[in-house]
């Protein structure tokens, strides 16, 4: 177990290490629409089936359930997206083609079985992935949120054979829609405050930490009408950034104009203040479960939301409107739920805090198909122990997973 105590600390933690008999491979793939994205495969002897793990904006080459996974006897394939560790542009549109090439390669490599493994915002990503690629090509998503060609249509989407939930959120969107802080009044200004919406006020009822507040339903309810209004307001904007950036590129195509060309392809940048000020994570008793206080950044929301850290911070509108926008974003797992057909398992993790007991009942009943398995494990967001001396929220997961996988799928016997 991680001993780390450092911002971030926990949300890797140590396993075993992988067989003596792993071959690892890292492979560089194309996608539909042109990008370069890579991804690491990793085959134990007789492996037939393969556990893909992906996440919009993170590198999962070494997620601490690829071990167990090639334990077990499955080979794991781990891929980034183009947009891997810098979402600043990061469109879902375009990472559902990430996975599609991804899928496709291991297509290719003849495995009987290929299995997806979504770990928080991965559990979105796949779901998007598992609706589009269900539907004749026709029916998909023809364009992004932003108004961009989504290339669905024309896209080879293999469908996947079973699907794993590890503490999905409810997707990029749905989880700022709950976090964003209501109470900024001015998007320039990153101080200004409104006290009649400001979580961390005490007449708000707001207690220092390590005490849990007492928010009345009242200022909760308040507070998420504010939350959607803001996000509405930066919807907004990121349309205006759009249509001006379009009526550039006209002008340009019209007048060959050397002004409006680099007017064109000049950058629109939106930077969203203090977006880690959900209620929940202060407040104990709202949606509550084993979770302990502070969010998945760390133990003082109350200073983290004035801080650098925090969800959606920088981006281009079209990547606002495509992962953090609640209202436009078509990466939303309730949404996308209904086409995961295929045969799936959804953990939830009793101490977490991201994906909160109301948001993972929602998002498991809508779940597709007949074959659906659910578990709730101990553990918090990143896998980490609820109490010091138990096992791992991974270690508990990891035997869920191999056992759900053993059930469904050929495993090899590893030596």
């Amino acid at each position: 177990m991680s001993t780390a105590t450092g911002l971030g600390a926990g949300r890797m933690l140590d396993t075993a290490g992988r067989p003596a008999v792993t071959v690892t491979t890292v492979h560089e793939l194309k996608t539909s629409d042109g990008a370069t994205v890579r991804g690491v495969l990793s085959r134990v002897p007789g492996a037939r089936t393969v556990v893909c793990l992906m996440h919009p904006r993170q590198d999962l080459t070494h997620h601490p359930l690829v071990p167990a996974l090639l334990r077990a006897g499955a080979a794991v394939w781990t891929q980034h997206t183009r947009s891997v560790n810098n979402d600043l542009n990061l469109v879902h549109e375009q990472a559902v083609l990430d996975v599609a090439a991804g899928i496709g390669f291991l297509r290719e490599q003849e495995f009987d079985s290929v299995v997806a493994l979504g770990h928080s915002g991965g559990g979105t990503l796949y779901a998007f992935y598992a609706e589009q690629s269900g539907l004749p090509p026709g029916e998909r998503i023809a364009r992004t949120p932003g108004g961009r060609p989504t290339g669905f249509a024309e896209a080879d989407m293999p469908q996947l054979d079973g699907a794993v939930f590890y503490a999905p959120h409810p997707g990029q969107g749905r989880l700022l829609m709950a976090c964003i802080d209501p109470s900024v009044i001015d998007e320039e200004d990153p101080d200004s405050i409104d006290p009649e919406l400001y979580a961390f006020d005490p007449a708000n009822g707001f207690a220092e930490p390590p005490g849990s507040s007492r928010f009345t339903l009242e200022f909760v309810d308040r507070y998420r009408v504010a939350q959607r209004e803001r996000i509405t307001r930066i919807d907004a904007h990121a349309r205006e950034l759009l249509d001006d950036a379009k009526s550039s590129r006209t002008r340009f195509a019209e007048s060959d104009d050397p002004v409006d060309r680099r007017r064109a392809i000049m950058p629109r940048i939106i930077t969203v203040y203090r977006t880690d000020a959900d209620p929940r994570t202060v407040d104990l008793r709202l949606d509550s479960n084993e979770r302990p206080y502070g969010s998945v950044f760390g133990k003082r929301p109350d200073l983290i939301n004035h801080g650098l850290v925090g969800f959606g911070r920088l981006s281009t509108p079209e990547a606002w409107l495509s992962t953090w926008s609640g209202n436009a974003s078509n990466a939303d797992f309730a949404r996308c739920a209904p086409g995961v057909t295929v045969p799936s398992l959804f953990i939830e993790l009793t101490g977490d805090q991201a994906g909160f007991p109301a948001d993972s009942a929602r998002m498991r009943a809508a779940l597709g198909g007949t074959d659906k398995s659910a578990r709730a494990v101990r553990g918090t967001h990143f896998g980490g122990a609820i109490a010091r001396g138990e096992r791992t929220g991974n270690e508990l997961v990891g035997d869920e997973v191999v056992a759900w996988l053993g059930e469904r799928f050929d495993l090899a016997d590893v030596p």
